[in-house]
This record gives structure tokens, sequence and C-alpha cells, in this order.
């Protein structure tokens, strides 16, 4: 298996990474991190991402870091197998998922994962979330344009219900667990 994953399930960023992986059905080892150890900011981990953070994807003697990239470099290399992520066959279609790429990396993600850190991530720490914090981004949520409750839209609610029953979104879902460290 050429493929190994360094990261946590429970890492919004690993999970992006899982479900394209599992979209294309390739064969991967997922090597767990312990961030509660610091292992991502030892010698070892720093020479595959000089930046200590998760995911990593290492395919042979390339490596690689950076969830968006990660995903883009499969959804490429992997055109031919399982799901057309990026719709190589369609320009217009192509430059759409591009669009909401962009979208989700500039407008939701920044936003939705100090929510989810701070709600999430800071008590398995032991840690109190901030929720200032929180509300400042539910905010900047609210700001946005594509931000609308989900049931509220009938397209985003016609998306989201055929993307989370998709195998490989369930798949990824039940290798969360938030209790563990």
């Amino acid at each position: 298996m050429a493929l190994k994953l360094h990261g946590i399930p429970m890492s919004t960023c690993t999970t992006r990474v899982l479900t394209c992986l599992h979209e294309k059905g390739l064969d991967f080892e997922l090597v767990p991190v312990n961030l509660f150890a610091g292992e991502h900011k030892q010698p070892p981990f720093l020479a595959k991402n000089p930046f200590g953070q998760i995911p990593v994807l290492e395919d042979g003697d390339f490596t690689l870091f950076e969830s968006r990239a990660i995903t883009a470099y499969l959804a490429e290399k992997y055109k031919e197998t399982g799901c057309d992520l990026l719709r190589h066959n369609d320009l217009k279609e192509a430059a759409l998922v591009k669009v909401w790429l962009e979208v989700e990396s500039q407008h939701y993600y920044p936003a939705i994962y100090q929510i989810v850190y701070q709600f999430f991530a800071l008590p398995l720490q032991g840690k109190t979330a901030d929720q200032a914090i929180i509300d400042v981004n539910l905010e900047k949520l609210g700001k946005t344009p594509w931000a609308s409750l989900i049931n509220s839209r009938p397209n985003v609610k016609a998306w989201w219900e055929d993307i989370s029953s998709r195998p490989a979104f369930k798949k990824v879902a039940e290798g969360m667990t938030f209790g563990e460290k």
C-alpha cells in the first residue's frame, strides 16, 4: 500500500482527505498522530510537514501536506478511479467546482473552524470554550450569503442530504470519535 495518511479522524482537515480517499475507492493506511502528546511538533513529523500540522500524505517517495492540496492531488492522480470529483469532462462544471472550493476555504472554513475548535477541541484538552469567539464567528457565518440554515434553502438541503448519505461520508463520520485522545 503506497498511500499513507498521517492524521486523526476527528480533524476536519483529515476528514476532508479521508472523504476524498473513500470517494476514489483508494487503499490507504491511516497513521494516527497523537496531537495531545505533541507528536506533530517532533522532528520526525516536522520532516514531513515543517508547519507541524495534520494531515500529511505519503505516496511512495512523495510527501504532501495541506488537505486541499492533498485532495486536489488525489483527484487528479486518480481521475479515472471512483467519482470524478473535479468534473474533468465538463469545463463549466469544473470551473464551478473550483469556485465553491474557494468559497468553502475563504468564507466558510475560517469561521466554522473556530467554532468547532472552541466547542469540541478545547474541551477535549480540559479547557473551557470562549463563547465570545464562538459568537463572533457565528455572526461572520450569518453575514456570508451561503451560510443560511441548511433546511431553509431547498437546494442546499438537497445537497446536504445527498452528500451526507454518500457511503464515503458515512464511513468517515463513523470513524470520528470525539472522546479519544
